[in-house]
Order: C-alpha cells, then sequence, then structure tokens
C-alpha cells in the first residue's frame, strides 16, 4: 500500500525521475503503473545498510541507520534540526555522498602503523558536512573502531555554564558540566571497550583517591562523572591514555576522533574572566587535551573533522576554506591534511532528498507535488540540504 501511494505522488515527477535511470529501465517507465513502483523506490533509498558496502552506485541514495545505532553512537551527537527529523520520520536516513564515500575508501586502505591521517571536510554552510561526518563516524563504528566523538567542539569555547580554576595547572581553567556531559556520552558509545582497556599510569586527584596503574579505563571515566570537580582531568586523561595505547601490539582497538568544528580550536571564545576579560582558548584545559589529540604524533587510527561556518566566531561569513577558517595557527597545526569539499547536492541529489520528502509525506502542499512547484523549491534551495530542508518544512 504505501508503494501505490508513492506512485500516485509521483506522477507528477515521472518525467524528471525517468532520466536517472538506465536506458534499460527506461522503456518500463512509459506509464506509471504498480511494476514501476519498485524502480521509483531505488531512485532515493538503498538496502545497503552497512556503510563498508556503499559505493559510487548508491551516490544520492538515503541507507538508515539502525536505531540501536543512533542511540549508541550518538546519544547527543546529531544536528539538533536533524533529531528532529528523525523523530518526525521515525526513522534515521542518510544520503549516501560522494565526500563520505572518499573519506572510507582512505579508511579502508590506510596504514595504520603508520600516524594517524587527517582528513577535513570542508564547504558552504549547509551542504552537510556533519551529516557526513556522523556517516564515516558510523562506517568506523561499524568496523568495531573505538570512537571518541566531539559533536560540537564550539560549545567548548562559549557559553560556558561554569569555569573554574584547574586544580593541576593554575593557568588553566576547567570546565566541569561540559567534561562530565562527555563523558557520559563517551561511555554509552564505547562501553564495549571499557573493561577491556587499562590504564598504563597512576593518577592522583586528591591525598586520598587516585586511580592505580592497571585499573579499567571504565573506571577512570566513572570517576569523573561520579566527581564532577575532577572531570575536565579525567577526559585529558582518558585522552591521553587512548593517545598512547592506539596502535601498539597489546591493543586491541582502532581509535576514531571525530571533531565537528575543528576550527574552534584555533579561534577565540566568549568565555569572560572573573575580571570580563576574555578565556583564550589555550587556557581552556579540555581544548589544551584535545589539541594533542589533533597532532598525529600516534599511530592506529583516524583524526576525521569538519570546518564549521555557523559556530566560528568573529570571523567572516563568506569564509569557508580551511586556510580561512582554521587560520595561520590552526593550518600549521593540521598541516598535512586530506582536504574533502562537501558541495551542494547534485540533480540526482536533489531528486533524491525531494522525492524522500513526498514519501515521508513531508510535503503537504498540493502545489508542493507538482512539476511546478518542485521547480519553486529548486530554485529557492539552490540545491542547498540545509536551505532546501527548510523550505520543504513550510510546505
Amino acid at each position: 500500500m504505501a508503494l501505490h501511494r508513492l506512485s500516485f505522488r509521483l506522477r507528477q515527477t515521472v518525467a524528471h525521475v525517468r532520466s536517472l535511470h538506465t536506458s534499460g529501465c527506461g522503456k518500463q517507465q512509459g506509464a506509471v503503473s504498480v511494476k514501476a513502483d519498485p524502480e521509483l523506490f531505488s531512485v532515493f533509498r538503498t538496502q545497503d545498510s552497512d556503510p563498508a558496502d556503499q559505493t559510487e552506485r548508491n551516490i544520492g541514495q538515503y541507507y538508515t541507520i539502525p536505531s540501536a545505532h543512533v542511540h549508541k553512537l550518538f546519544p547527543n551527537g546529531l544536528p539538533w534540526r536533524y533529531e528532529q527529523q528523525v523523530k518526525t520520520f521515525n526513522e534515521a536516513c542518510v544520503m549516501v555522498r560522494q565526500p563520505t564515500l572518499e573519506v572510507i575508501s582512505y579508511l579502508k586502505k590506510a596504514d595504520y602503523s603508520k600516524p594517524a591521517l587527517r582528513y577535513i571536510f570542508y564547504g558552504l554552510k549547509g551542504t552537510g558536512k556533519t551529516l557526513s561526518l556522523c556517516h564515516t563516524v558510523h562506517y568506523c563504528y561499524t568496523q568495531g573502531w573505538m570512537v571518541l566523538h566531539i559533536p560540537d567542539a564550539f560549545k567548548w569555547v562559549k557559553n560556558c555554564r561554569e569555569l573554574l580554576p584547574s586544580s593541576y595547572n593554575t593557568s588553566r581553567f576547567d570546565q566541569p558540566l561540559q567534561a562530565t556531559e562527555w563523558l557520559r556520552d563517551f561511555r554509552i558509545t564505547n562501553e564495549q571497550f571499557l573493561s577491556k582497556i587499562k590504564t598504563k599510569q597512576r593518577y592522583v586527584w586528591t591525598k586520598r583517591e587516585f586511580t592505580e596503574e592497571g585499573s579499567p579505563l571504565g573506571q577512570l571515566v566513572d570517576r569523573g562523572i561520579s566527581r564532577v570537580k575532577s572531570s575536565t582531568d579525567v577526559v585529558g586523561a582518558v585522552m591521553k591514555e587512548l593517545r598512547l595505547q592506539s596502535g601498539q601490539p597489546e591493543s586491541s582497538f582502532r581509535l576514531a576522533v571525530a571533531v565537528d568544528g575543528v576550527n574552534a580550536l584555533w579561534g577565540r571564545s566568549t568565555i569572560n574572566k572573573e575580571d570580563k576579560s576574555a578565556v583564550d582558548p589555550d587556557e581552556l584545559t579540555l581544548i589544551h587535551n584535545l589539541r594533542k589529540l589533533m597532532k598525529n604524533d600516534w599511530t592506529g587510527g583516524a583524526i576525521i573533522t569538519t570546518l564549521s561556518q555557523t559556530g566560528s566566531l568573529y570571523s567572516s561569513k563568506s569564509a569557508y576554506l580551511p586556510q580561512e577558517l582554521l587560520g595561520e595557527r590552526g593550518f600549521d597545526n593540521m598541516d598535512p591534511f586530506i582536504p574533502v569539499s562537501v558541495s551542494n547536492y547534485s540533480e540526482k541529489e536533489f531528486e533524491s532528498c525531494y522525492l524522500y520528502y513526498l514519501d515521508r509525506h513531508w510535503l503537504q502542499h498540493p502545489q508542493s507535488q507538482r512539476q511546478e512547484g518542485k521547480k519553486e523549491i529548486l530554485f529557492l534551495s539552490d540545491r542547498n540540504p540545509a536551505m532546501l530542508e527548510r523550505v520543504c518544512a513550510f510546505l
């Protein structure tokens, strides 16, 4: 019945859809019928739900991330508007796009005995860099990698809810609430590793509290969650342990460090000290430790990042290239890296997204389901994924 309804809705778009099929399929689409429904369905949805199996033939098609993976891998790691879409559509579908396939192909061929390679998704605002990162992270997760995900690095340099002087280094500041929140998500995502990985060093928290060498990493994480005051230092200890152990002969994990908005690490902050002067990101313990992970002086994993225009502070709205958003200092710290451009939808990808919205009954206005209405949506969105979502939200 769902395919019958979809066929009825797509009667006005069949002429355009036909061009997306091979010539062998064209003869079957002279008229809209029940037999044509599977062909139309295949335009925008793929049954290859494993990112490792996806190839260029799947470009422009949507695949569904299992709900169990969403809850475990992205407890708080998806863009807000996409989270609302997932709730509305009752499924987490991501479009297979060329930039993601490119990075996944690199990950498949990389030599993990060498220093970690750094990848940067960049592009204009709203082109889908964050979802490209999430798609790549999902690939790493399905391959059994440990995932260290920073969903939005800019949250660590602005709107800080609590700032405390560091007990470890008096020249830095701790952010215990942000650190605790991140540790909770990290524990959910990597629960299967926390009892297997043992600490290589002894950590002293107070005169009477410490974590012995050889303790499970999960014990260290639990310490940071239960003792909020020391949570920032625990984040640093967790990152240090993973950096030291990744790629070692005795290690049983491969590490994916995924940072959305990596340019936040070398930008400016909106956090003020008690004397109203601005806090430099250098002075934030979380940023200091995350910068160490960005160095490719460790093996056995990959560093996958995006550049964010939306969160970028005090930079030109037209800036989107790596050298523009990272700045000289950030560029020097990330160099060498593999830049991966994320652009607006192609014609095929736009058509696929349009058909998906029709299938999900997201487009309710009668005019939006006609050829003229589709052309107007195309004009208003300019095939920009974020703008297309916003335009269609009102229809």
